[in-house]
């Protein structure tokens, strides 16, 4: 698969079933391009997670250390995640332990984003201003994906407004691309007066936030699927696509890479260590859509 692939060889690639994803990646290009949909997480995996030594912030990090919230909302949002981070990415704590912790810890966020009063105005200078990047290749993600008119479904438990503008600022907010994520509501000011629910947070991101909206269903014939993520909370959010008969499951080990490594290669198809490019991805959309 190397010949075909040849960003496979790189040394971030990790797979603990070559054969199998080799066949996987065989029948999805068997299948063809008009049955592929493309299902991404965005924070941390279509953005990077690094950049020479120093974190890139997600779409919550972009808004919460921005100019539009007062020092003591930084502080009390800085001591949330303090507290409730570990939580999320302890591997010896249960979905069932962890859920009912990230409902409280995104409520919490969200109702301290409310009280600052944000103007719907100041979304895009507070995008431009932050440090915000998406990861190499992204261009040729997007593009490839436009080009061949494959759907890209974003699931996001970040703030849908702000992740929009990113992709907007970076000129790859095409039509084939469609955002489930949290959004905020104005008031006629234009001044964020609650966050529209459903809630989404990293460990509820399956089909019961997706009830009613009938994506998936109008793309029932496209069956072949691949999955980006860069958590465990990622794994489901396939789960309301009718009739798969392949999914490749691509997920990102951005942090504690040792610590975590044997729980994402039971998980993941293919694992890709501390890489901050989609060079993996692009490499298999290139063998996969080629004519």
């Amino acid at each position: 698969l190397c010949l075909q692939v040849p960003e496979l060889e790189k040394a971030t690639v990790r797979i603990r079933q070559p054969e199998r994803v080799r066949e996987i990646i065989q029948s999805l290009r068997e299948q063809g391009v008009a049955k592929l949909q493309v299902i991404s997480d965005f924070d941390m995996t279509l953005s990077r997670f690094g950049c020479n030594g120093r974190r890139c912030p997600t779409s919550h990090n972009i808004l919460d250390s921005s100019y539009v919230i007062s020092e003591d909302g930084k502080k009390k949002l800085k001591d949330l995640l303090h507290y409730y981070y570990p939580i999320e990415i302890d591997p010896n704590r249960t979905l069932e332990e962890k859920r009912p912790l990230m409902v409280e810890w995104w409520t919490k966020a969200h109702e301290l984003l409310v009280q600052q009063k944000i103007h719907k105005g100041d979304i895009a200078k507070i995008v431009r201003e932050s440090e915000a990047m998406l990861r190499d290749g992204f261009k040729e993600f997007f593009d490839q994906l436009h080009k061949n008119n494959v759907p890209l479904f974003i699931f996001s438990a970040g703030v849908g407004d702000i992740l929009e503008e990113i992709i907007r600022q970076a000129n790859v907010f095409y039509s084939n691309v469609n955002v489930v994520s949290n959004y905020m509501a104005f008031n006629d000011d234009g001044v964020l007066t609650h966050f529209r629910g459903p809630l989404i947070h990293t460990y509820n991101k399956n089909n019961t936030v997706l009830q009613g909206t009938g994506y998936f269903q109008q793309l029932s014939t496209r069956t072949s699927i691949i999955l980006l993520g860069d958590s465990m909370g990622d794994l489901t959010m396939a789960d309301g696509v009718p009739n798969v008969e392949n999914i490749l499951k691509i997920g990102f080990l951005n942090d504690k890479v040792e610590e975590r490594r044997g729980k994402y290669l039971d998980s993941y198809d293919i694992v890709l260590e501390s890489d901050e490019t989609l060079d993996v991805v692009n490499g298999i959309l290139r063998y996969i859509l080629a004519e």
